[in-house]
C-alpha cells in the first residue's frame, strides 16, 4: 500500500511540474505580447501562430546551449545553487488551492508553511552571487538578499492581516470565508502592500535591483549560461504565477462565486483567470515604470511599506476588537492607501514639475530681457 501511495505522490508532483513548466510557456509568450501592445510593437508572431511557438523555442536554444563554468568557481555550489533557487517556488505549489479539492495537500496551517519555504531561494541567490568568483555576482547575490529580506517583512505581515480575518491559516478556509465580501474590498491597503511586495520579491520591473544589467551586469546570475540560467528563469516565472494565485485566493475570493454553482472544475477556471489577471497587472507595471535605484527601493520597503503594514493589521485588530460594521474597515483602508498613492505621486512628480516651472520662469525671463522690435 505504502508503494502505490509512493506512486501517487510521484504521479501528482510530476503533474504539477509538468503543468507549470505548460504555465512558464504561457507566460513568456504573455509578457512578450503584452510589452510589445505597451511599447506599440507586435511582439513574437514568426513561430507559431502569432509566436505561440515561440517560448517553446527559446526552451530549446537554452536547452541546448553550452553550460560555461568559470575556473575559478565552486563547482559543487555552482551546480547547487540553481536548484536551491528552483526548489522553494515549486515547493509552495503543494499546497496551493486551485479549487476546493483541486490541491495536492491541504495543510491546516498552509499559509505559515508557503511563508517559511519562500524565504529559502534566498539561500540559492546568494550561494549563486559567491560560487561565480565574480565581484559583479557577489554584489548582485548581496543585493538579493538585502531586497528580499527586506520585502518579505510587509509580505509576512499583510498575510497576518487576512489570517486575522478569516481567523484560520488554512487557504481553502480563508477562500471559503469570502463568499459574502472578497479580503480586497476590506483590505485594500492590505492588498496594495502584498502586491507590491510580492512582485518585489520576485525581483521584476522596477524592483529588479539585484540583477540590473545596466548596474552589475546581470546580479548573480552573470556566469551561468544554458540550463542552469533557465533554472533561474523558471523559478521567476513560477514565482510570478505563485504571487497572482496567492492574491487571487487571499483577495479575491479564489473560487468562489455567488452565483456560480460549485463544481471543481469551473472554481478551477475562475482561479485561472484571476490569476493571470493579477499576473497581467505585473506586466503592466513592467511596461510603464521606470527601474528604481537601489536606495530608493530600500526606502520604499523600509519606510513605507513596513510601517504602512504594521499600520494595516492595527486598523484590522481594532475593527475584529470593536465588532465595527465592515464598510468601517473598508473606508479606513481606502483613505491610507489614496493619501499614501497621493503623496508617492506628488513626490515622484516633483522633479518634473520642478523641473518644467524652472522651463517657464525662464522663458518668461527670455521674453521679458527681449530686444524691442525697432518698428
Amino acid at each position: 500500500m505504502k508503494g502505490l501511495d509512493l506512486l501517487f505522490v510521484a504521479v501528482q508532483i510530476l503533474g504539477l511540474l509538468t503543468a507549470l513548466s505548460v504555465v512558464v510557456l504561457s507566460l513568456v509568450w504573455f509578457e512578450r505580447k503584452i510589452l510589445g501592445r505597451i511599447q506599440r510593437r507586435m511582439g513574437p508572431m514568426r513561430v507559431g501562430f502569432h509566436g505561440v511557438l515561440q517560448p517553446v523555442a527559446d526552451a530549446v536554444k537554452l536547452i541546448l546551449k553550452e553550460d560555461v563554468v568559470p575556473g575559478l568557481a565552486d563547482k559543487a555550489v555552482f551546480w547547487v545553487a540553481p536548484l536551491l533557487v528552483f526548489a522553494p517556488s515549486f515547493i509552495i505549489w503543494i499546497t496551493i488551492p486551485l479549487a476546493r479539492d483541486v490541491v495536492i495537500r491541504n495543510m491546516p496551517m498552509g499559509l505559515l508553511f508557503i511563508i517559511a519555504v519562500s524565504v529559502l531561494g534566498i539561500v540559492g541567490l546568494i550561494l549563486a552571487g559567491w560560487s561565480s568568483a565574480n565581484k559583479y555576482a557577489i554584489l548582485g547575490g548581496l543585493r538579493s538578499a538585502a531586497q528580499l529580506v527586506s520585502y518579505e517583512i510587509p509580505v509576512i505581515m499583510a498575510v497576518v492581516a487576512v489570517a486575522m480575518l478569516a481567523q484560520s491559516m488554512d487557504l481553502v478556509a480563508i477562500a471559503q470565508a469570502q463568499r459574502a465580501i472578497p479580503y480586497a474590498v476590506l483590505q485594500p491597503l492590505g492588498l496594495a502592500i502584498f502586491l507590491t511586495a510580492g512582485i518585489a520579491e520576485v525581483g521584476r520591473t522596477p524592483f529588479d535591483i539585484y540583477f540590473a544589467e545596466s548596474e552589475i551586469v546581470g546580479g548573480p546570475f552573470v556566469e551561468y549560461s544554458g540550463a542552469h540560467w533557465a533554472v533561474f528563469f523558471l523559478a521567476e516565472y513560477i514565482n510570478t504565477f505563485a504571487i497572482g494565485a496567492l492574491v487571487a485566493v487571499l483577495y479575491l475570493g479564489g473560487w468562489v462565486f455567488p452565483l456560480m454553482p460549485d463544481i471543481w472544475w469551473l472554481g478551477f477556471l475562475w482561479v485561472v483567470a484571476k490569476t493571470y489577471l493579477v499576473v497581467f497587472v505585473m506586466f503592466w507595471f513592467r511596461g510603464t515604470f521606470p527601474r528604481l535605484r537601489v536606495d530608493q527601493l530600500m526606502s520604499f520597503s523600509w519606510k513605507l511599506l513596513i510601517p504602512l503594514s504594521f499600520l494595516n493589521i492595527g486598523i484590522t485588530a481594532v475593527y475584529l476588537f470593536y465588532g465595527l460594521p465592515k464598510w468601517s474597515l473598508t473606508a479606513l483602508s481606502l483613505v491610507v492607501t489614496f493619501a499614501v498613492g497621493y503623496g508617492i505621486y506628488r513626490q515622484f512628480m516633483w522633479p518634473a514639475k520642478a523641473t518644467a516651472a524652472e522651463r517657464l520662469a525662464r522663458a518668461r525671463a527670455y521674453r521679458r530681457t527681449e530686444v524691442p522690435d525697432a518698428r
